[in-house]
C-alpha cells in the first residue's frame, strides 16, 4: 500500500544548497529517463562522521511532503543535526535566503535576473524532486473529467463560469456535468506551484491565457486565495463547484478528484509519477541545472509536471552549518531519492543526480 503524504504539526527541516550565476543557464543536455527502481538511482550514502548543527530553511510548499520524510530519515543516520523547514512558499524562501535569516530556501521557481545581485553571493540550484501539479475540482459524482489548456485557461481567467459550459462538454462526451457555478481557487502567496502553473498555461495555450506568469498574478477579483497548497486543497474540498490547481501529494491526502489533462501530443493523461517521468525524459538540463518539463513532448508526458529545487550559497560561513549542509543534500540526492514514490514525487534521473551530486563539491565549508 502507498503511503500518503506525512504532515507534521511543526515546522519541518529541510537544507538544501544552490548556487546560481545569472550567466550559468548556457549548455544544455537531455535528462535520462528516470528509472522505475528509486533504489537504482541512488548510491547510498557512505558512512560519515557525526555532527552537529542545527539548519533552519523555508519556502517552496510543494516538495514540502518529499522533505518531510527525507528529514526524517536522514535524523536517523544523523541524529546530531536538526534541519528545520518551514513551507512558507518560494517567493518568501527566497526573500528570506537573500536576506540571510535561513541556510538554505526551497523553490520551485528561478530567481529572476534582475534580482540576482540582490543575494549575499553567489548561490546554487540543487535540483531536489519533482511532480504533477493536479488541476483539482469539486463536483460530487463527476469523477471522471477532462481538460485542455485552452479550457482550463478560461475557467481560471472567469470567461467559463458553469461546470456545463460547451467547451467542457465537448472535451468530455457523455458525462453529466451539472450547472454549478465555478469557484477558483488559487495561492495567495508567492509561490512556485503559481509560477508554473502560470508557465504551462503560457506554452500550452498562448492564444488564450492572458495573465501571463510569475509566483503571484493578477487574479479576477472574484476569485479565491489560499495560503500554501494546502489552503488551495481545502477551499477545493469545501466548495462545491471548486477548482484549483494544487500538487499531487496534496491533493491525494486531501481526497480530491483531479482531472485528465490533455498533454502536448493530444492525449489526456492523468497526474501520476508515470506521466511526470515521462515529462523529466524530455526536460533539457542547463548548465547550473535549471530545467524545464512543463508542456513537455511524449505522448505519455503529464503536462504540469512541475520542478523544484533547493537554493544554498556557495560560501558557507560556518564550518558546522556548511559540513551539515553538505552532507544532508547529499543524503536526499542519494538514500532520500528512494523514499519519494512513496509520498507521490518522483525521484530524479540518475544523469541529474550525478550532476546535483556534483555541486556539493562546489560549496566551499570553512577549515
Amino acid at each position: 500500500m502507498r503511503r500518503r503524504s506525512t504532515r507534521f504539526a511543526g515546522p519541518v527541516a529541510g537544507l538544501l544548497g544552490v548556487a546560481l550565476l545569472a550567466s550559468a543557464c548556457g549548455g544544455s543536455d537531455k535528462a535520462d529517463t528516470a528509472s522505475t527502481d528509486t533504489g537504482s538511482q541512488a548510491t547510498a550514502t557512505t558512512k560519515e562522521p557525526a555532527l552537529s548543527a542545527t539548519l533552519n530553511a523555508s519556502g517552496a510548499t510543494f516538495p514540502k511532503g518529499f522533505y518531510e520524510v527525507v528529514i526524517a530519515g536522514y535524523k536517523k543516520v544523523q541524529p546530531g543535526v536538526t534541519v528545520n523547514y518551514n513551507a512558507t512558499g518560494s517567493g518568501a524562501g527566497r526573500q528570506s535566503l537573500q536576506d540571510g535569516v535561513v541556510d538554505f530556501a526551497g523553490s520551485d521557481g528561478l530567481v529572476a535576473a534582475a534580482d540576482v545581485s540582490k543575494y549575499k553571493g553567489e548561490f546554487l540550484y540543487i535540483p531536489t524532486t519533482a511532480a504533477p501539479i493536479t488541476v483539482s475540482y469539486n463536483l460530487g459524482e463527476v469523477k471522471d473529467l477532462t481538460l485542455d489548456a485552452d479550457t482550463i485557461a478560461k475557467l481560471f481567467q472567469r470567461q467559463i463560469k458553469k461546470w456545463d459550459d460547451p467547451a467542457i462538454a465537448a472535451l468530455n462526451p457523455g458525462v453529466k456535468l451539472p450547472s454549478t457555478d465555478v469557484t477558483v481557487a488559487h495561492r495567495s502567496d508567492g509561490s512556485g506551484t503559481t509560477e508554473n502553473f502560470t508557465k504551462y498555461l503560457v506554452a500550452a495555450a498562448p492564444a488564450a491565457w492572458t495573465l501571463k506568469s510569475g509566483s503571484t498574478v493578477e487574479w479576477p477579483a472574484d476569485t479565491q486565495g489560499g495560503n500554501g497548497n494546502q489552503g488551495v486543497a481545502q477551499i477545493v474540498k469545501a466548495t462545491s463547484g471548486a477548482i484549483g490547481y494544487v500538487d499531487l501529494s496534496d491533493a491525494k491526502a486531501s481526497g480530491l478528484q483531479f482531472a485528465k489533462i490533455k498533454n502536448k501530443a493530444g492525449k489526456a493523461v492523468v497526474a501520476d509519477l508515470a506521466g511526470a517521468t515521462a515529462a523529466l525524459a524530455g526536460a533539457q538540463v542547463n548548465a547550473d541545472l535549471t530545467y524545464n518539463p512543463l508542456n513537455a513532448d511524449g505522448a505519455d508526458a503529464y503536462p504540469i509536471t512541475a520542478p523544484t529545487w533547493i537554493l544554498v550559497y556557495k560560501n558557507q560561513a560556518d564550518k558546522a552549518k556548511g559540513e551539515a549542509i553538505r552532507s544532508f543534500l547529499r543524503y536526499m540526492l542519494t538514500d532520500g531519492q528512494k523514499l519519494a514514490k512513496d509520498v507521490d514525487y518522483a525521484p530524479l534521473a540518475p544523469a541529474l543526480l550525478q550532476k546535483a551530486a556534483s555541486q556539493l563539491d562546489v560549496l566551499v565549508v570553512p577549515a
